[in-house]
This record gives structure tokens, C-alpha cells and sequence, in this order.
């Protein structure tokens, strides 16, 4: 294969897949890793979980070691000096904050996100974000101390996942929430409420439909803070979670000519966002392409035709980013003319194009397959979300939309192949009965 530059923006775990898809499809030229923290890539999700207990250490988080790293042969550059500043599309040159500029044939942006924070509120010392594993360490310490009054700021899986990791190290948590149902976005009603039953019966305290409208130290009180809520009501903790979302990486990119929003860098099925630059992970907004309808099943509706503007998504987790990371790398070396006939054959349809994720929460593993939202038609065909066992189908216009499962891993993925091919909800239903 001809040799060449690639650079790719982002040493997580969308980076890191993207720079060993490239090396798996025989590209021998120069690869550079650019990261704005120091550390080698890491996985994230142990962060809110066995690294916040102190279950794992730095090694088990790591995903790849020094070795398999240096075996990839690339250049690597990380830490805030690395950082990626400005982008030049038609010189194909990047500019880092140390002033580095960095030219290259092929580019994979896999930025990520960054914690949401709350101004004026995270400005307070003792409250804190989960998002890097500085975050975690920073944390870690905190859930360290013996009894300590962890307030968390949002009922997403982060912070969720938070609570469940502090009350088993023994501390006394309390969640405010603006919304009626933690992950009412994500889950839908159903689901949520089984999520907030199973936290109640763990001891964590819930202040729904109430936001925190101020913070401050208490005066004479080391690590008090007092929390002012919209309901009236004060909390006093030791230390505050904020987990109210996280928001792609992508405010560097502004005015580069790629098309950049708010929620992410618009690129097509392949993953290409301009001519040599590809896209993957969290900075993603990707077309979620209509499925063909299996013999058997009713037509799709007019809504989800083919002939219409496919629906876009940006997706956050793990998987996601594992998957799209190997599809940037392929995508942009066909882009390159690098892709041989025989790595092309390899190639399997992408598994993403059916978003999941999942979430760990005491013993039981949540499962989220498609894309649940609040007004769906909701079924629970299997268990009792009392019991914290159950799988629940989505459905929209009589089409299966989205699978939640509560600890019911297997039920849960044999559906996939229906969401894949947009089938019926009365299809799905018949499966159970």
C-alpha cells in the first residue's frame, strides 16, 4: 500500500480503534495520535464504576498496554500541548496549541465530549464533573472518607451509575433531577421508574422535578456544601456530583468549512465529513439509514421510506465508538484509494447502525437497543420491572423501535435482528407469548 499521513484527533478509544483499523488494513504510512491528556487511552465507563471504587487500577483501565501501543508504530502526542487548536481543510493542515502544524493526507476526528458543567455552581470547591480520569481520581478520593454526603446534580447514566458505586462504598447520596423520571429521555417512563425504584430500595434519596439553583461553602464547616433548590428546600453535602450531560468536542472546529453544530460534525454513511476527513465516536452525527422491511411485515410509513431524509443521531457510549473508530478507517481509506480489494472483502455492515448501550448499576446490567423515546408505545413482555428483571419493546406507529432490558442480556440482543430490519412490534410481542 502506498505510503502516506494520517492524523487522528482524539486518543480514546474512537482514536485509538481508528489508528489500529488503518494498521489492520495494511496502511504502513505515518499514523499520528494527537491527545490533549496525558495519559496513554483509556476506557471509560470503569470510571464511574470499578475505578471510582478502587476495584480496578490505573493498569485494568488502560486500553492497550505500553507495548501494544509502541506496536502500532505511531507518533504520539499527548497532553494540553497537543491539544488540536485550528483546522485548515484546504491546506489539510492542523495547528496544535503548542503551534505545531501537522499535515496530513487523511484525517479522523474523534474528539469526544466534555462534561456539561453548571456555571456559577462548578465554580465551587467540592463540586465536581466525571468525564476524564483525572475526574475519577479527583472523585475517588472524595468517596474515600468515611460517610460522606455525595450530592449528585442529574439522573443520567453517570450519575447514576455514581450513586450505585457510592452507596455500596457506604456513602449517603442524594439525587435532584429536573426531570419527572431519571432517564425519562432515555429510558421512557417505564423503564425509569424501575430505574428509580431499584436506587430508592438502595437507599439513594431522589428530589425530582427540582433543580439546584445555588451553592456555597458553609462557613466553619470543611467539605459542607449548601445546596439551594428550586423546591425551597436546602441540602447540605459533602461534595456535589454534576452530571447533567456531556457536549461533543467540536467548538475548535468553528468556521473550519466542515458542517458543525452544537451537537456534532454532519458526515454520511461512511463516516465522511469532507473530502479526507473522517468522523467517529461522540463528535459523530451520522444518518440512520431505513432498514429494508423483511417479507412478511407491512410496509414502513411514509415517514420512514425510503425517499426520505434519513434520520440523524449522535449516539454516546462505548460501542458506538469501538465500532465507528474501525468504520472511520476504512471508510476514509477507500476515500484515499488505500483500501485494498482484499481488506474490502473483510468488511462487515456496521453493527452501530442499531445504536446500543448499556449501563451497570449494582448486580444488574441495563440494556438499551435503538432509540426509546418518552411518548413511545411501551411493552413489557418479559419479568416485572419491580424485580429489577425485565425487557420492555418500543414501539412507534406499530414499528419496533428500541429495547430495553433490566438483567435480561439474552432477551434483549435477540431482538436485534428485528430492529435491523424495522419489523413489527407485534412481531417482536409474538417472540414472548
Amino acid at each position: 500500500m502506498p505510503a502516506g499521513s494520517i492524523v487522528v484527533v482524539g486518543a480514546g478509544l474512537a482514536g485509538l480503534r481508528a489508528c489500529e483499523g488503518l494498521r489492520e488494513r495494511g496502511f504502513e504510512g505515518r499514523i499520528t495520535l494527537v491527545g490533549d491528556e496525558p495519559h496513554l487511552p483509556y476506557d471509560r465507563p470503569p470510571l464511574s464504576k470499578q475505578f471510582l471504587s478502587g476495584a480496578w487500577d490505573l493498569d485494568r483501565v488502560l486500553l492497550r498496554s505500553s507495548d501494544q501501543m509502541a506496536a502500532l508504530g505511531l507518533d504520539l502526542r499527548t497532553g494540553p500541548s497537543h491539544r488540536a487548536v485550528d483546522l485548515d481543510l484546504d491546506a489539510r493542515r492542523l495547528r496544535l496549541a503548542s503551534g505545531d502544524l501537522l499535515e496530513y493526507d487523511g484525517l479522523v476526528l474523534a474528539t469526544g465530549s466534555a462534561a456539561r458543567r453548571l456555571p456559577g455552581i462548578n465554580e465551587v470547591p467540592g463540586t465536581y464533573v466525571l468525564r476524564t480520569l483525572d475526574d475519577a481520581l479527583a472523585l475517588r478520593m472524595v468517596l474515600e472518607r468515611p460517610g460522606v454526603r455525595l450530592g449528585l446534580a442529574g439522573a443520567g447514566f453517570i450519575g447514576l451509575e455514581v450513586a450505585a458505586t457510592a452507596r455500596r462504598l457506604g456513602a449517603e447520596v442524594t439525587v435532584v433531577e429536573p426531570l419527572e423520571v431519571p432517564l425519562g429521555r432515555v429510558l421512557g417512563p417505564v423503564s425509569g421508574r424501575a430505574c428509580e425504584l431499584m436506587h430508592r430500595e438502595e437507599g439513594v434519596t431522589f428530589h425530582l422535578r427540582t433543580v439546584i439553583e445555588s451553592v456555597e461553602a458553609v462557613e466553619g464547616a470543611e467539605h459542607t456544601l449548601r445546596c439551594r433548590l428550586s423546591s425551597g428546600q436546602v441540602l447540605e453535602v459533602d461534595a456535589l456530583l454534576v452530571g447533567i450531560g456531556a457536549a461533543p468536542s467540536v467548538s475548535w472546529l468553528a468556521g473550519s468549512g466542515l458542517q458543525v453544530g452544537s451537537d456534532g460534525i454532519v458526515c454520511d454513511e461512511s463516516l465522511m465529513a469532507a473530502p479526507g476527513v473522517a468522523v467517529a465516536g461522540d463528535v459523530a452525527r451520522w444518518p440512520l439509514p431505513v432498514a429494508p422491511v423483511a417479507s412478511g411485515t407491512s410496509a414502513p410509513s411514509p415517514a420512514a421510506s425510503p425517499s426520505s431524509p434519513p434520520e440523524t443521531v449522535r449516539v454516546e457510549h462505548r460501542t458506538n465508538a469501538a465500532e465507528q473508530g474501525d468504520h472511520a478507517a476504512a471508510g476514509l481509506l477507500a476515500h484515499l484509494g488505500l483500501l485494498s480489494a482484499k481488506a474490502r472483502a473483510l468488511d462487515v455492515p456496521p453493527s452501530y447502525l442499531v445504536p446500543y448501550v448499556w449501563s451497570d448499576q449494582y448486580d444488574v446490567k441495563i440494556q438499551v437497543l435503538g432509540l426509546p423515546r418518552p411518548d413511545d408505545d411501551v411493552t413489557v413482555v418479559e419479568g416485572d420491572p419491580a424485580e429489577r428483571r425485565f425487557v420492555a419493546l418500543h414501539g412507534r406507529g406499530g414499528r419496533l423501535e428500541a429495547v430495553v432490558g433490566f438483567a435480561r442480556p439474552r432477551h434483549v440482543m435477540a431482538l436485534r435482528p428485528l430492529l435491523e430490519r424495522k419489523a413489527t412490534l407485534a412481531e417482536a410481542k409474538a417472540m414472548f407469548s
